[in-house]
């Protein structure tokens, strides 16, 4: 493979840079999605629909704390993106193994706490009734592995800062791939149940961040830090800190948005209405995946652009993107829109779930069109290196007005109104970051032109 330079994302056509950028980070985004999308048809399928509940009510409380190092990394990314751009490779070296040190002090602190009040919090996040038993099976068995998940997450956003995106893409794929084949052995052949779910899905980050720590310590990384790198410097670690809250405050919305649904679904429906949010909670995950995935692609070529103070390819990056993500997110919906049944049944041959999922999954995604300027908006503030307006734009759709709409409709519609919500913060939150981005674009970028 040819080594590609950090300095092409100044100097290479956007169009094409943004396919560079983006085709690798949704193939990886397409195959992790498709794990886990697999993962729960395997449990399904080979264990019972009440695993796939318990899976459910344990991934917000194990991604959280993995969320710790998605954040350290992307907040250190738009560092070392700007950095690189600037040719400041000093504090671009110190950047990431700050990012190192951070990570695993806070990740095996998180994960310390969270095995010894295992019960409470499987409890608080929905884990009642005949879910509780097989969630805090895999609860405990995953959270081993959440360390080692979170350096993966961080690894990857600095790959990909450096420029590298077919190696972040690999980095995803090989515990997707290697999660799937432990699963058809642990579980289908061994007959390990939950525990054999659970195992796969710790030995394949085990597997990933052996590959990350590899790319490194390869020729392929320009990023070659020494043990002075890992001491932690105060306006660094304050940096990561503004920028990467960001994303640990969207993941901590995501998991209060889970506590709340995954209560308010069991009080209304039971652990049928857990097992269809689970299910629809996949399809989010793996549907969207090429618009996440050029929503990565779009943070490294916005961020060193404005790093190099070139703003007319910020500008040209932003449209671009919005038009690319748009037409994928339409693609997505139209497909959803057709296909609910057959998608529900891949999960499951549970009556009384094929029988109302369908009909969930179409309003979960009925404003999927327009949701690319929401998450390229937030994004690009991200990028830039401004905290607090990111961190606003990110929390509008789930923390501002889906948090009070599951809370506040359900009483008027009952379980509609939980599954109503979904398209209106949508709406909502795209009108608002729309606005801001065009307010910012208009200040910044066109006047300093």
């Amino acid at each position: 493979m040819a080594k590609i330079s950090s300095q092409d994302l100044g100097s290479q056509p956007i169009s094409k840079l943004l396919i560079k950028q983006a085709v690798p980070a949704s193939i990886g985004i397409l195959v992790m999605s498709l794990n886990i999308l697999v993962d729960t048809i395997f449990v399904g399928n080979w264990i019972g629909s009440i695993a796939i509940a318990a899976i459910n009510v344990v991934l917000p409380v194990s991604f959280f704390i993995a969320a710790l190092g998605m954040s350290i990394g992307i907040g250190g990314s738009s560092i070392i993106s700007r950095a690189l751009g600037a040719n400041n490779n000093k504090k671009a070296l110190k950047t990431f193994g700050n990012q190192i040190t951070l990570t695993l002090l806070l990740t095996i602190s998180l994960v310390v706490i969270g095995l010894t009040f295992r019960d409470s919090i499987i409890l608080s996040f929905g884990g009642k009734g005949a879910i509780f038993n097989p969630a805090k099976i895999y609860y405990t068995i995953v959270l081993y592995g959440v360390p080692f998940l979170a350096l993966c997450m961080m690894g990857n956003t600095v790959i990909r800062a450096e420029g590298k995106p077919k190696f972040a893409m690999y980095a995803m794929m090989i515990p997707s791939i290697s999660n799937l084949l432990l699963d058809y052995i642990l579980i289908n052949v061994l007959d390990f149940g939950m525990e054999g779910a659970a195992w796969a899905t710790s030995i394949s980050y085990v597997l990933c961040l052996g590959f990350i720590v590899w790319f490194f310590l390869s020729k392929y990384s320009e990023l070659k830090i020494s043990f002075s790198h890992f001491g932690l410097s105060k306006s660094i670690v304050s940096e990561i800190g503004s920028l990467g809250f960001v994303t640990l405050s969207r993941q901590a919305v995501v998991s209060i948005t889970y506590l709340f649904m995954n209560n308010i679904l069991y009080d209304l429906g039971g652990e049928t209405s857990v097992t269809s949010y689970a299910i629809v909670g996949r399809m989010l995950m793996f549907a969207m995946f090429p618009v996440l995935g050029l929503t990565q692609g779009f943070l490294p070529i916005a961020g060193f652009n404005y790093g190099a103070q070139n703003f007319t390819r910020v500008r040209h990056t932003i449209n671009i993107a919005i038009k690319y993500a748009m037409i994928m997110a339409t693609l997505v919906f139209i497909l959803l829109m057709i296909f609910p049944e057959e998608i529900t049944r891949m999960f499951t041959s549970d009556i009384a779930v094929l029988s109302k999922t369908p009909s969930d999954m179409r309003w979960v995604f009925a404003a999927t069109p327009i949701i690319a300027i929401q998450l390229i908006g937030a994004a690009y503030f991200q990028a830039i290196g401004k905290a607090i307006p990111a961190l606003l734009l990110t929390l509008l759709r789930q923390g501002l007005f889906f948090i009070p709409l599951i809370l506040i409709l359900p009483k008027f519609y009952g379980e509609l109104g939980v599954w109503m919500s979904f398209p209106i913060s949508d709406v909502l939150s795209t009108a608002v970051t729309a606005y801001f981005l065009n307010k910012e674009v208009r200040k910044e970028l066109i006047n300093k032109d």
